[in-house]
């Protein structure tokens, strides 16, 4: 039976974003899947033009119990792949035992761990921004350049915006500070990879470092890789083969581990 990964996207995307990564972990043998969150489903930029009624309400708990019922209905526990807050998502579900490996990529950081980085504190401040109630957050081409593709060129921010940018709910990125972010990071879980883009200006490739090393049970498997060169849209600018590269033959490397241990084993 082929293994399953499901992709899990952060704020400001939706599936669209996955694309390539599907098409590149298909060919690798995989089954894959990229649900949406909840008022995400269907093309970007209708989404830009008409946000959904009722996107401003959304909350991380809406959005991490839609995606465990998606997990919980695989076969066998599935891969779970993840970009910011999809990145937490993932955490949240590895601790519940519900993934056989979680990748977290450009993590949103849970226990409300925070980075005192200027780019991360000014792009929290302006989404988290309690004075601005439950509406959206309206993304658009100048501030999508600044944060996600600040290592690319207008040019290319504007493909990616015009492809896969959508606007977003404040109150996920208020959860994430909260309870509902909330992991007990010193028990035994199933291995985490985490991936980090080292000019990332959302998420510093730091906090996703002190985020890795905040799991410390002794047996559980936890590894950090940073990428040159790489902002938040690590998984989209030129050059994402790479990411997927790695990650593939990690998974690779941990599945020749699982088959020699379960060898010893019998």
């Amino acid at each position: 039976m082929k293994k399953t990964i499901v992709f899990i996207h952060g704020m400001f995307q939706n599936p669209k974003s996955w694309e390539k990564w599907i098409a590149y972990f298909n060919e690798k043998g995989y089954n894959c899947i990229a649900p949406a969150w909840p008022l995400h489903e269907g093309v970007p930029a209708d989404l830009r033009t008409f946000p959904p009624e009722g996107l401003g309400d959304l909350e991380l708990q809406t959005i991490t119990d839609h995606m465990e019922r998606i997990v919980t209905a695989q076969p066998e526990k599935p891969i779970l792949i993840g970009h910011s807050v999809g990145g937490l998502i993932v955490q949240l579900l590895v601790r519940k035992g519900l993934a056989e490996i979680g990748v977290p990529i450009s993590s949103v950081a849970p226990n409300a761990m925070l980075a005192f980085d200027w780019g991360f504190m000014k792009n929290s401040a302006l989404i988290a921004n309690p004075f601005k109630g439950n509406e959206p957050f309206y993304t658009d081409l100048e501030s999508f350049h600044d944060t996600f593709c600040n290592t690319m060129n207008m040019d290319e921010t504007k493909i990616a915006f015009e492809e896969t940018a959508t606007h977003d709910s404040r109150n996920v990125l208020r959860d994430c500070m909260g309870e509902a972010g909330q992991i007990n990071t010193e028990l035994p879980h199933a291995p985490l990879l985490f991936i980090g883009g080292e000019e990332d200006e959302i998420i510093p490739y730091e906090l996703n470092h002190r985020n890795a090393e905040a799991y410390t049970d002794e047996v559980s498997i936890v590894e950090f890789k940073a990428f040159p060169n790489r902002g938040h849209w690590i998984c989209g600018q030129p050059g994402w083969e790479e990411v997927a590269d790695y990650i593939s033959g990690w998974l690779a490397e941990y599945a020749e581990y699982q088959y020699h241990t379960n060898s010893t084993e019998q």
